[in-house]
């Protein structure tokens, strides 16, 4: 797949939540919530500013995120379900 976001855009795929709860019960699919974790697939070149200087990401591909439950816009490509999000919809990156 050859795919590039626009200016301040980031392409992010879910990572799989958790089967188990804490205590060790399996969750059902339909208690499940989405996750709001996922790894960068793609950046975009970066945040054009007023007097039209490029303001480079701070995410990079590969890093794992955290963003908003409701924030970007859902896609699939090449049968895999993507998020295409504002940098600025993201809430942190996780650092292992």
């Amino acid at each position: 797949m050859n795919f590039r976001p626009l200016y301040d855009r980031v392409l992010v795929r879910r990572v799989d939540a958790e089967q188990k709860s804490s205590g060790g019960l399996f969750i059902p699919e339909s208690a499940k919530e989405k996750p709001q974790q996922a790894e960068v697939i793609a950046v975009g070149t970066g945040r054009i500013t007023k007097s039209e200087e490029v303001v480079p990401l701070i995410v990079k591909k590969g890093d794992r995120v955290l963003f908003g439950k409701y924030a970007g816009d859902e896609v699939k490509l090449d049968g895999i379900d993507h998020i295409i999000l504002r940098e600025s919809d993201i809430l942190a990156i996780i650092e292992a």
